[in-house]
């Protein structure tokens, strides 16, 4: 399961700055704006209308952060953790990420849960990450309640509860989360641990997958 978590994080650690013109960012920046500094971080991250550039990201998302933009400090707590732009150093990420969710970030409160369950900058503790990826799903992040989903089916210091997992995929699944929708199709599928099989409900939801681009949700509507 780290090996998912990890992969998830990469790819949706930063937020993306939608259509934003770089010097216009940056004379903000200059300016005092710290939300457009974090904003020109993402792009110099992504290379986005800029040459993509590791260490003006962490630059500009330490700006950010030193400036009281949390989500600077969350994506800066990206870049500890991947050690993008600087050395990796798990408890610098753990506590940018720990700053990020206390201010309501719940990004932070995902990333944090990650630290937890991989038991990277901090012991690992299965309930603490699930705690946080239960304030992240709270929050509106959909991974907070995919992850918290796969501890419910899983049962990692959790007892397995597939009636909580398939509600919190279903949350995730319907804001657009592919891999939900395809675990929602398992769980209805084989059913147990208090969820009822229902292959009817099984197709529907591996039919969602498929359509979101889950090439195993296509194959399973067949079954």
């Amino acid at each position: 399961m780290t090996k998912i978590i990890w992969i998830v994080a990469l790819l949706f650690s930063v937020v993306v700055a939608k259509d934003m013109d770089p010097k216009k960012l940056e004379s903000s920046c200059d300016n005092g704006d710290m939300g457009a500094c974090f904003s020109l971080g993402v792009l110099y991250e992504r290379g986005k209308g800029v040459k993509k550039n590791y260490q003006k990201a962490f630059e500009l998302y330490q700006k950010a952060c030193d400036g009281g933009d949390l989500d600077g400090c969350d994506s800066l707590g990206t870049l500890y953790e991947s050690g993008k732009g600087v050395k990796q150093n798990y408890q610098k990420a753990f506590e940018l990420y720990q700053k990020s969710c206390d201010g309501g970030i719940p990004l932070g409160c995902y990333h944090l849960g990650t630290l937890y369950e991989s038991g990277k900058g901090v012991k690992q503790n299965y309930q603490k990450a699930a705690e946080l990826w239960e304030k992240a799903c709270d929050g509106g992040e959909l991974f907070g309640c995919s992850l918290l989903g796969a501890l419910y089916e899983v049962g990692l210091e959790i007892k397995p509860n597939y009636q909580k997992a398939a509600k919190l995929y279903q949350k995730a699944c319907d804001g657009g989360d592919s891999d939900s929708c395809y675990n929602l199709g398992n769980l209805y599928r084989y059913g147990g641990n208090g969820l009822r099989e229902d292959y009817a409900m099984a197709k529907e939801y591996y039919g969602k997958a498929c359509d979101l681009g889950v090439q195993r949700g296509c194959v399973n509507i067949k079954d």
